[in-house]
């Protein structure tokens, strides 16, 4: 058995024994009194494990005392693989909110590299060439993540200040949060706004203040969030629920079929090797964003008033490189979050 495999029976053995002789332990792992010894430093040194040699007893065992601070913990032992995938998975999230967990993991993660350093290729490697590149992603303050984090897992209601960037205002609510969204780079709170009496998904970087409410949470079944999530377009909600239509044209179909634009999106190709996309919305705001990246590669074919979205959006953007002023329309909407 390899390294790894003699981690774990070593941890077996002790669980299941008060004392284990080293003959035993010697006659089930198969390796020189030497080796065992390494081992048990190892586990001890690296892994942290409370293994103590007990010269009446005559072998090993787990420390119970009441002093020790380090205990036996079952259920955290890894092999080199499982260790490499924590350790990515705790790389991304660092990188998604730097500072978020790094005091709160820093001990587990020495044991993972400790793990995979039984391995071919030092910890170091996970980190260093593990990076997830946030375009565009807005940093939020660590105490106000912890603060909205804490007010969801343990069923808080929450005040906050928050900045109405499209207003240019500083807005007071208090919300009871139910789901923390990760889209695009960015952190957003989904909640229950008692001023709005209605769910709205609040920007985690636009919260300037935010403090615990001694006061009775809303808390909105599953089903009720997952309608809320899933009705519109990317962060937006709503219950006016359209359906865009667009057609790719044959070069840029070859990305966005193998793309999802929404879990209940349809496509449908063509003839002539173009692509009709098919996506709800409630809110057109992101889903013009989405369009206009492709350019002249894309046409809206419906709803008639995205199309007339689109085509004045375009005819105000061209006007900045051809200095003329067109006719502009506006129109209302009605902001549903965060307003």
């Amino acid at each position: 058995m390899d390294r790894t495999e003699r981690f774990y029976k070593i941890d077996n053995l002790l669980q299941a024994n008060a004392v284990v002789p080293i003959g035993r332990f010697l006659e089930e792992l198969e390796v020189s009194l030497a080796t065992f010894k390494r081992d048990i430093e190892y586990m001890r040194s690296r892994l942290n494990a409370p293994i103590q040699w007990s010269k009446l007893d005559g072998g090993y065992s787990y420390s119970r005392s009441s002093k020790t601070e380090q205990q036996s913990l079952p259920g955290l032992w890894f092999n080199s693989g499982e260790a490499y995938a924590l350790l990515m998975m705790q790389a991304l999230l660092s990188e998604m909110q730097p500072g978020l967990l790094g005091p709160h993991v820093e001990p587990l993660k020495a044991r993972l590299r400790a793990v995979i350093e039984t391995g071919n290729h030092p910890a170091k490697d996970v980190e260093n060439r593990v990076k997830l590149l946030n375009v565009a992603a807005r940093s939020v303050p660590d105490q106000h993540f912890e603060t909205v984090a804490a007010a969801l897992l343990g069923q808080k209601r929450l005040r906050i200040h928050y900045y109405v960037r499209i207003r240019d205002e500083v807005s007071e609510r208090e919300i009871s949060p139910q789901l923390l969204i990760h889209h695009r780079g960015n952190w957003y709170i989904a909640a229950w706004c008692h001023k709005q009496n209605a769910m709205r998904s609040f920007s985690m970087d636009a919260i300037q203040q935010a403090q615990l409410v001694d006061q009775t949470v809303k808390t909105l079944p599953q089903k009720d969030l997952d309608n809320f999530i899933g009705k519109g377009y990317g962060i937006f909600s709503g219950e006016n629920v359209k359906w865009a239509k667009l057609k790719f044209s044959p070069e840029r179909a070859r990305w966005v079929s193998r793309e999802l634009w929404h879990p209940l999106q349809k496509t449908a190709h063509q003839g002539d090797a173009s692509l009709i996309l098919e996506v709800p919305f409630t809110d057109s705001r992101e889903l013009i964003m989405d369009i206009l990246r492709h350019g002249r590669h894309v046409e809206v074919v419906e709803p008639p008033e995205l199309r007339w979205e689109i085509t004045t959006e375009l005819a105000n953007t061209l006007s900045r490189y051809t200095g003329n002023d067109p006719s502009q329309a506006g129109t209302s909407r009605t902001l549903k979050n965060g307003d």
